[in-house]
């Protein structure tokens, strides 16, 4: 790592940054329309809220790291990384879904890449104004508490999140013998309907774990770091290192291999 960036004081930075930028959601939330509502894709949506953000997000990021380059939602150019050391992932709302039907669970999230490696993460859940952070070797944080996973050894005990896919239904049968599988298996599962905050919550042990495929980079980078700095394991569905551009993930405490199990039973690579 750079001995350049200091870590902390950055993550302190992008924090204010993001609670400003979720006051502006939290306000228009108040008096949106929903005749605004976009479509990107088949149940991809999106708003002038998005959009809005993000442009302010960016704008801030650059004044704090100028050399970084963006991986944004949004953006169609900033999807990939570019050659730049450094890579703002930036999710202006994830949950944007839940924002345009008025249901409160939406954050932002942004995380910090150093080549291929994840260093930062931050994740403002607006609506109950709690902001997770993590940076490498620090540990991950809420609100200036130190959190861990959930030390939760058996999965029968353990409370799952994961989502459903939107678009992209191939794996659909797969996944529906997977969701079956922890249905019998476990305390219950929960769809949240933000990738972002599921991970929050498996950072901080509200949840043991948490799975889902069809992800974007945006949508688990910040919340991967929080999950690894706070104790807990972060793979693909194979087991391997790849998470954040691979489309799939597990995240958990100690009942990871366990998840594991089950999924790899079903799933077709």
């Amino acid at each position: 790592m750079s001995s350049t960036i200091d870590l902390q004081p950055l993550v302190e930075q992008v924090i204010q940054i993001t609670k400003d930028v979720g006051y502006f959601i939290r306000t228009e939330l108040r008096n949106f329309d929903r005749s605004m509502i976009e479509y990107k894709g088949k149940n991809d949506l999106v708003s002038y809220v998005d959009k809005r953000s993000e442009e302010m997000l960016i704008k801030a990021l650059t004044k704090v790291l100028p050399e970084a380059g963006f991986v944004s939602e949004e953006d169609s150019a900033n999807h990939q990384l570019s050659g730049k050391e450094y890579h703002w992932v930036v999710d202006p709302l994830d949950g944007t879904t839940n924002f345009l039907h008025g249901l409160p669970i939406f954050a932002i999230s942004i995380a910090l890449m150093q080549n291929t490696e994840v260093i930062t993460g931050v994740v403002y859940e607006i609506n109950r104004n709690e902001c997770f952070y993590a940076w490498k070797d620090g540990g991950a944080y809420m609100d200036n508490a130190k959190i861990r996973v959930s030390s939760t050894q058996d999965l029968s005990d353990s409370l799952l999140a994961t989502g459903f896919p939107y678009y992209n239904f191939d794996q659909m049968r797969n996944y529906l013998e997977i969701l079956n599988g922890f249905m019998q298996n476990t305390h219950g599962l929960r769809r949240m309907g933000s990738a972002a905050v599921d991970l929050a919550y498996v950072a901080c042990g509200r949840f043991e774990g948490f799975f889902e495929y069809n992800l974007k980079p945006w949508d688990v980078a910040a919340g991967a770091c929080l999950v690894q700095e706070a104790g807990g394991t972060v793979t693909n569905f194979s087991g391997g290192d790849d998470s954040v551009f691979k489309g799939e993930i597990v995240a958990s405490g100690e009942v990871h291999s366990q998840m594991l199990e089950i999924i790899q039973q079903h799933w077709q690579k």
